[in-house]
Order: C-alpha cells, then structure tokens, then sequence
C-alpha cells in the first residue's frame, strides 16, 4: 500500500469508526467489520479498497449438523458442497439486491470456513460514497431481515 493510500485508508477508517459506532476491526490496524443482523451476514471494509458483504460457516459447524461425530470420513469437497447448501436461503434471499447494486459474487473457503462474499470496489477519496454503501447495506440487510 503507498504512503497516500495508507492515509486514505486511516482517514476513511477514523471517520466510519465516529459516524458507525458499530464498526470494530478485524486485527489492529487491519479491515472494519460491522455485522449485518442476527443471522450471521457482516459488512466488511478492507484497506485495499474492497467493500464486502459476507455470510459464512465454520467448517467444524457445518461438519457437526451433516452428521453424529464421524467427520474424519469427510472430505474437503463434501463439507464445501454442504456449507453452501447450508447458506443458500439465507444468499439466495440477498443475492438478487446486492447483484443489481454492482457486488460480484464468489465463494471462499480454507480450513476454518467456508463463505460467500459479495464485494465490490469503493474510492476512499469519496467517503459520502463509502458512508452511503455502508447505509445501503446496513437498509437493506435490516428490511430484509424483517421478512
């Protein structure tokens, strides 16, 4: 990160921090989270640009509710296939919104988790754009959670 987008970054992130209370860091230093409602989706600002909406499960999650203990038999692919199957109601009813708002879809997944990501990039020399996706997000997630 230059020098400039490294105090682009921190100015954004003190500014968020005063106007959104709510919003805590992942590490010191590091991205800004903020969760969405009580059913699991977080907002995240990253300091390279990167505005996402995420829903995620942990592995060891998704390995206790497929079956009564044996989880050594399970493969990788297996445990993938049945996080996303896992999160799918809870995308699908967010999916169509956060598409037409300009996020790209992908899934992530490692050791500990596995999630679907939405994201899009945001200008932090525009922080009423920045503030504005946050609201739209934070709208959007609240009325639809209301469902």
């Amino acid at each position: 990160m230059t020098v400039e987008a490294g105090q682009a970054w921190e100015q954004v992130r003190s500014r968020l921090c005063g106007v959104v209370p709510q919003f805590y860091e992942l590490e010191s230093g590091a991205a800004l989270a903020l969760d969405l409602g009580d059913d699991g989706w977080l907002l995240e600002v990253r300091s390279d640009g990167q505005f996402l909406c995420q829903h995620g499960i942990a592995i060891d999650d998704v390995k206790s509710l497929m079956c009564d203990g044996t989880t050594e038999d399970l493969g990788s692919d297996e445990v993938a296939k049945q996080a996303k199957y896992f999160l799918g109601p809870a995308v699908s009813k967010k999916r169509p919104a956060l598409l037409k708002a300009g996020f790209a879809e992908q899934t992530d997944m490692n050791d500990e988790y596995v999630a679907i990501t939405f994201h899009k990039p945001i200008d932090f020399q525009r922080f009423d754009d920045v503030l504005a996706a946050v609201r739209w997000c934070q709208t959007l997630f609240k009325w639809l959670n209301a469902d």
